[in-house]
């Protein structure tokens, strides 16, 4: 059986009312503008998750070439999706805020304001020294810029893509069985607890809250390890009052954070491990579509589990990639070597699938 590897965070999953209105504000703010795929179709391997009716949508995954995660952007086509009937807080359960990575935190700062959009108080020093800023985007969503030393390409941008999540749990000990466990963040940056003023200004401040930032002591690999380059995820466990779920009611798909993706290889090995750990797949896709499922451009087989609070998490082996569409390129994954990284040249021709929205 082939080890799993893990290339990095692949994407955060974004529920929208409408795509392109929110692809074209990632774009300018985050960078978020070489398209890797768009398809619009039924979604009928989700029904634990869609109130068990096959769904329509309509959805796009985009990347910052100069290095990070992406963002997959998805908005049901014929159902009006649900906000959160309450103020999302520091500590609620689920996957509160993006991290996206800045080489140059100031100017991220002042070109997201220029921008109109209101940033969550101003650039502070986060536990590890490290500073950062955060902001609501105009759809109600938190990111949260941080400085950043893991880039693969210069784009002239301030920024780059998804660098990590913040994400509330009811019991940070029992969560690390999935996070420092199965998805390898295993090296602990911090771990405190108390009122934390680099936070002034997000909602949930003002309370007491565990919180822990983790990192992989081991480098990742893979065919886009170098595009994902280093993550970090911070899981925060509020303990003054009584934490809500953020997907209380409502349908995967709906506003907000929908998922953490995980680019993988070895996803039997990745199955088996998920089960003897006591998560097994709650979702998979080669159950109902063979080994491959085709997402229009793109093609892999992908899989969900669950944290021990229900964030769901998704595993992608990627199988097929556009490179350059509009000429036809595409790269086929299947049988290389899952521990080395497609050359740099081929990964940067990705640019010139741009969104031009």
């Amino acid at each position: 059986m082939q080890n799993k590897v893990i290339a990095g965070i692949q994407q955060i999953g974004i529920g929208v009312h409408n795509l392109f209105d929110a692809w074209k504000w990632y774009k300018n703010s985050f960078g978020m503008d070489v398209r890797v795929f768009e398809d619009e179709a039924v979604a009928d391997l989700m029904l634990p998750y869609t109130g068990g009716e096959p769904r329509k949508r309509h959805a796009a995954l985009a990347l910052n070439i100069q290095g990070g995660g992406g963002f997959e952007i998805w908005q049901y086509k014929g159902r009006n999706p649900l906000a959160p009937a309450f103020e999302i807080q520091l500590g609620d359960l689920g996957i509160f805020a993006a991290k996206i990575k800045s080489k140059d935190i100031q100017r991220s700062f002042d070109e997201i304001k220029s921008l109109g959009t209101g940033t969550l108080g101003d650039i502070t020093i986060a536990p590890n020294g490290v500073k950062h800023f955060y902001v609501k985007d105009p759809f109600n969503n938190v990111f949260e810029v941080v400085e950043g030393d893991s880039w693969f390409h210069n784009d002239k941008k301030h920024g780059g893509g998804t660098a990590g999540a913040v994400i509330g749990v009811s019991n940070i000990d029992r969560a690390l069985k999935v996070y420092s466990g199965i998805l390898g963040y295993d090296k602990v940056l911090y771990d405190e607890e108390r009122v934390f003023e680099d936070m002034n200004g997000v909602a949930g401040s003002g309370n007491k809250i565990r919180r822990v930032l983790l990192a992989h002591s081991k480098k990742r690999l893979g065919g886009f390890s170098r595009v994902f380059g280093d993550t970090e995820i911070e899981l925060l466990e509020v303990k003054d009052r009584k934490a809500e779920l953020i997907f209380k009611n409502r349908l995967w798909g709906d506003l907000g954070f929908i998922h953490l993706c995980f680019d993988i290889n070895g996803m039997a090995a990745l199955r088996k491990e998920c089960e003897d750990s006591g998560f097994p797949f709650t979702v998979d896709s080669s159950i109902r579509h063979s080994e491959t499922f085709d997402m229009g451009e793109a093609a892999g087989h992908f899989s969900y589990i669950e944290d021990p609070d229900g964030t769901l998490i998704e595993f992608v082996e990627t199988h097929r990639i556009p490179i350059i569409k509009q000429l036809g390129w595409f790269v086929n994954l299947k049988g290389r070597d899952p521990e080395k990284s497609l050359p740099n040249w081929l990964l940067k021709a990705m640019r010139f699938n741009r969104f031009k929205g």
